[in-house]
């Protein structure tokens, strides 16, 4: 299930489903989906729930009823990538295939040690999400984008910063705490400021 707790303007949605490694029903994407679309907070910030995995993807039975083609995938990461606030995918652990696109679509990505990171479509006979790819190579470059989604490779936490997926490497007993404080100047300042110049980077 999607969790959404908004904290005096700072909207933290959880992926609850841990028994499962927060595998995304066709149910939980329409909810996130609704989501990132409806709301207009000063900051996002996007966790799974648990210690050891973000997301493992698209739910295995789902998948293979054609969720893992659902324009789900792409209304997610399209409405996270519309946001107009600060966004931080604060990954908790593993994040693997579907997954990727929506913390792909967020401004900032922070990582734990010992997260993995695999995006295993050309083993499964899947094509990526559309928007997946590009905003993969802006991050890593073209070459290693090809090696995560080609070869199937697996990348550990160290070299997912080193790449540039991620852009901080913190233990997990620090990461809400460092999510919390990139979103610091939206929640505290101004937040139309904050929101102005996310505008002009894009």
């Amino acid at each position: 299930m999607i969790e959404v707790n908004d904290q005096d303007g700072l909207l933290i949605v959880t992926l609850n489903r841990p028994d499962k490694a927060n595998s995304l029903t066709e149910a939980m994407l329409s909810d996130l989906a609704e989501v990132v679309e409806g709301a207009d907070p000063k900051a996002l910030i996007l966790i799974g729930a648990g210690e050891k995995v973000f997301s493992a993807g698209a739910d295995l039975e789902e998948a293979r009823a054609g969720l893992a083609t659902s324009p789900l995938w792409e209304r997610v990461s399209g409405g996270l990538a519309a946001m107009q606030c600060p966004t931080i995918a604060a990954l908790n652990g593993t994040l693997a295939g579907g997954a990727f696109g929506m913390a792909l679509a967020c401004d900032v990505r922070v990582g734990v040690l010992g997260a993995s990171f695999f995006y295993p479509v050309a083993r499964l006979g899947f094509l990526p999400q559309p928007s997946d790819p590009g905003r993969l190579a802006a991050l890593v470059g073209p070459a290693r984008a090809k090696m995560l989604l080609m070869s199937g490779a697996k990348w550990t936490a160290e070299e997912a910063l080193n790449f540039g997926l991620i852009e901080r490497l913190v233990t997990r007993e620090n990461l809400m705490s460092s999510a919390r404080g990139l979103c610091e100047p939206a929640l505290q300042g101004d937040a139309a400021n904050v929101r102005a110049i996310k505008a002009m980077v894009r």
